[in-house]
């Protein structure tokens, strides 16, 4: 499976932005998508999960509300659209992809997609 993630830059407070990931190779309707980031400093802090074919979400608490994970199936392509952003949420954000539901770790990832939230 390979992940190419994009639609990442600088916005301001209160500003949004749109990531895109492209997946590419195998997939199966049990593969988890998702988003996760890493500030400097910061533990790497899962962000969005969905469910390949079922389109089941969960996001972390700090983003309920405000972003909002979907996919194309017949795109091939996961989106993560962030609202209201925050200088809180500046970090590097990746694309994932876990086989099984309940693995604690994500089996690939893409590329970082850089987003800078100014105050």
């Amino acid at each position: 499976v390979q992940l190419q993630a994009s639609g990442g830059g600088l916005v301001q407070d209160g500003g949004s932005l749109r990531l895109s990931c492209a997946v590419s190779g195998r997939t199966f309707p049990s593969y988890v998508m998702g988003w996760f980031r890493q500030a400097p400093g910061k533990e790497r802090e899962d962000v969005a999960r969905i469910t390949w074919s079922g389109g089941n979400t969960w996001y972390t608490a700090s983003v309920k509300g405000r972003f909002a994970i979907s996919r194309d199936n017949a795109q091939n392509t996961v989106y993560l659209q962030m609202n209201n952003l925050k200088p809180e949420d500046t970090a590097v954000y990746y694309c994932a992809a876990k086989t099984h539901p309940t693995d604690p770790t994500w089996d690939y990832r893409g590329q970082g997609t850089l987003v800078t939230v100014s105050s």
